[in-house]
C-alpha cells in the first residue's frame, strides 16, 4: 500500500492542525494504521494507532487528550487531529500501515510508510 501524508504546517502554540494520510494500491480496510513523529536530533516515536475498522485506538501518553486519530475507509484516509499543540510537538509526522491482528505501537512492526509531513509549533 502507498501512503501520502499531508496537512502539516506552521502553527502557534495552542493551535490545531489536522493531518491526513491517503492510501492507495491495496484494500485500505485490511490495515491497521499509525502515526509516528521524528523531531530534529531524536529518534522516531509512536504517536497514535487505529484498528482496521476504527473501533480501537491507542495513544502515546504525550499526546493523550490532545490528539485524535480517526479513519474513513470509504475515502482510504486516516487522520490525526492535533489540538492544544505545544512547541515540543514540532516534528516530521509519518503515517504507517501494518496487517497484524492488533493495534501496535512498535515501529518495526509497520510494513508501509508515508513520506512525512512537517509540523512546526511556535511558542
Amino acid at each position: 500500500v502507498q501512503l501520502q501524508a499531508s496537512g502539516g504546517g506552521l502553527v502557534q502554540a495552542g493551535g490545531s492542525l489536522r493531518l491526513s494520510c491517503a492510501a492507495s494500491g491495496r484494500t485500505f480496510s485490511n490495515y491497521n494504521m499509525g502515526w509516528f513523529r521524528q523531531a530534529p536530533g531524536k529518534e522516531r516515536e509512536f504517536v497514535a494507532a487505529i484498528s482496521r475498522g476504527g473501533g480501537t485506538t491507542y495513544y502515546a501518553d504525550s499526546v493523550k487528550g490532545r490528539f485524535e486519530i480517526s479513519r474513513d475507509n470509504a475515502k482510504n484516509t486516516v487522520y490525526l487531529q492535533m489540538n492544544s499543540l505545544k512547541p515540543e510537538d514540532t516534528a516530521v509526522y509519518y503515517c504507517a500501515a501494518h496487517s497484524l491482528g492488533t493495534v501496535v505501537a512498535r515501529e518495526s512492526l509497520y510494513h508501509y510508510w508515508g513520506q512525512g509531513t512537517q509540523v512546526t509549533v511556535s511558542s
